[in-house]
């Protein structure tokens, strides 16, 4: 018997949809496309970081560096009368001339009689100084051991205004001279020092951004502030910039302090202690004195138990019975 032959099984086609006369067919629509699965985004709450207490330090892994502030956009702050406290420029015609024995040409010879009583002149300017005084404020600050210690910085916000008239000696026909008003800009370069006498140390300010950012979002965001080093610059006249500037790791006992502000004015003076040997160093036994805004400040109290707000509210200008301020020369790198 022969094997059976095989066949193939007809295709099936669906049956088409019945259409009644003169209706058009109706439109296939397309399979609908599988939905998309997103894979599920994976959400990481931030960590707030624990509060330190003052002298206390955390851990700074995982942190980003605080990105820098934006420029301000508004309006800055109306302050109310008595808020700034304003110290006028003190220009003074004698400091555009100074007489001194030219000792080394006089180590020489004695005899070079026109090195004797030599006048030095140059032309003085003198800013004008606004400031609030001295505030505290408890900032985290990184530490070379990778955590954050919450400390308390001191800080005095400032602003400095060129009136454009500067002193300058301008000599006569009859071989004087005569001293004259001109509008010029100046060069201005600040330098703080936080002195306090009685525990004799002195604290020059420090550039600290992370204490910046936070002062100039308590003080005034809409306020162009720039640190000591930023507001090196050439003043126009009538220009007017505002400044901070910032201390850390002051004393807790300090109670009664100066802040000395130099680089308003270009004043100085000089000595020579004694006499000078040919062969010396140029500037031997010579003393320079920059002219200087003495700030005074004190606040009652030991440095028990203080909390930063109580901190703030006990600094006060000026010393009870003494000036409030003074301008003074003090040697160069004092």
């Amino acid at each position: 018997a022969s094997a059976p032959s095989s066949q193939s099984k007809p295709a099936i086609t669906p049956p088409k949809p019945q259409v009644a006369p003169g209706k058009p067919a109706p439109e296939a629509k397309p399979a609908a496309a599988p939905a998309e699965t997103k894979p599920a985004e994976s959400k990481a709450a931030e960590a707030k970081p624990a509060e330190a207490k003052p002298g206390e330090a955390k851990s700074t892994e995982g942190l980003k560096p605080a990105a820098p502030s934006p420029l301000p956009a508004g309006q800055p702050r109306r302050l109310a009368p008595g808020v700034l406290i304003t110290i006028p420029p003190d220009l003074q015609v004698a400091d555009t001339v100074s007489r001194h024995d030219v000792v080394e040409l006089l180590a020489v010879d004695t005899k070079f009689d026109w090195a004797k009583d030599v006048a030095f002149r140059r032309d003085i300017f003198c800013l004008e100084f606004q400031f609030k005084p001295v505030r505290v404020i408890a900032v985290d600050l990184p530490q070379p051991s990778g955590l954050f210690q919450r400390k308390l910085v001191w800080y005095l916000v400032y602003c400095v205004t060129h009136s454009g008239k500067v002193l300058h000696p301008a000599p006569a026909e009859d071989g004087s001279y005569e001293v004259q008003e001109v509008d010029q800009p100046v060069r201005f370069v600040p330098e703080f020092v936080l002195d306090c006498p009685r525990l004799n140390k002195r604290y020059p300010d420090r550039v600290i951004p992370v204490a910046f950012q936070r002062i100039v979002q308590r003080e005034d965001p809409n306020q162009r502030f720039y640190n000591t080093v930023e507001m090196v610059r050439e003043l126009k006249p009538g220009e007017s910039v505002w400044g901070i500037a910032t201390w850390e790791d002051i004393d807790p006992r300090v109670d009664r302090f100066s802040v000395y502000v130099h680089g308003l004015t270009n004043a100085y003076r000089w000595e020579d202690a004694e006499p000078v040997q040919p062969n010396d160093k140029l500037g031997k036994g010579r003393t320079l004195y920059r002219k200087a805004l003495q700030l005074n400040f004190w606040r009652p109290g030991d440095e028990f138990e203080r909390q930063p707000t109580e901190v703030e509210a006990e600094i006060r200008f000026g010393w009870p019975g003494k000036p409030a301020y003074q301008w003074v020369f003090r040697p160069l790198g004092s």
